[in-house]
């Protein structure tokens, strides 16, 4: 049993759902963190939805979830550009979550002559959008990337994430962009600031090792794996190859998550 918890960001899909379906033991999880009053924010790479759309997502499945419990990407890189360059002109390629979020930081969203370029997931995404996104980077605008995702699930088969997005930009701009979400440690910062702890004082549970665990160590927290998604028994040691980091507890499930955390 892990002890002294100062605070828990958990990952999503994968950790405690799949898809609209709860993963066994969300629910209870949570409650138990509620009970124990363990702090705790729900952590995802998601730009699109807001928080509110993420809690009542969460509800949905009959996990409890409040709006201000969720820290989105979208969240954390508005307070980057704000902390940067308060009211700064953005240009935003992006959905709701991302636009919302800009707004509640004070930027000032316009379409010509940004500050900054910010880009999450964008379904309208255009070849006029890349062109116009590109000059404006070329011109000196900053690229801020809210997460690397190059692929995700839907209701009917993989599509191309933020990050093939961001890839396009950035080839045809020759400007990397700052990367805000997981594995980057930007989100987590965000996520303990928001908590009021200190990273090192803070747990990251979540399935992926590519980015849920890299983030945490990227940060600076201590990290749980949970084999309830994308990284299993299976494939455990090539992810650890792969990204070259090691959680420093892993979980088959949820209820021998809810041992280890003592709710």
């Amino acid at each position: 049993m892990i002890d002294n918890i100062q605070g828990l960001l958990l990952d999503l899909d994968g950790t405690l759902f799949h898809g609209g379906i709860m993963i066994p033991g969300a629910d209870k999880l949570i409650s138990g963190l509620r009970s124990k009053r363990i702090p705790f924010l729900f952590v995802t790479n998601n730009s699109s939805r807001t928080p509110a759309n993420v809690a009542a997502h969460l509800s949905a499945m009959g996990i409890e979830a409040h709006e201000q419990e969720v820290c989105t990407s979208s969240l954390a890189a508005a307070r980057y550009i704000a902390e940067e360059s308060p009211g700064a002109a953005v240009a935003i390629l992006g959905e709701e979550g991302l636009h919302r979020a800009c707004e509640e930081e004070g930027l000032q969203i316009v379409t010509d002559s940004p500050q900054y370029v910010v880009q999450g997931i964008d379904r309208s995404f255009t070849y006029d959008s890349l062109t116009r996104a590109a000059r404006w980077i070329t011109g000196g605008a900053a690229f801020v990337l809210t997460n690397p995702d190059l692929m995700l699930p839907s209701d009917d088969g993989m599509m191309p994430g933020a990050g093939t997005l961001g890839a396009a930009i950035e080839a045809a701009s020759g400007v990397k962009p700052v990367i805000i979400g997981k594995p980057h440690r930007h989100l987590m910062n965000y996520a303990t600031s928001r908590l009021g702890i200190d990273p090192k004082d803070a747990i990251v549970v979540g399935d992926n090792m590519r980015t849920d665990i890299a983030a945490g160590v990227n940060a600076g927290c201590r990290t749980v794996l949970t084999l309830t998604g994308v990284t299993t028994k299976d494939n455990l040691e090539q992810y650890k190859e792969w990204t070259g980091v090691s959680p420093d507890f892993i979980c088959n499930n949820l209820a021998e998550l809810r041992n280890l955390l003592g709710v």
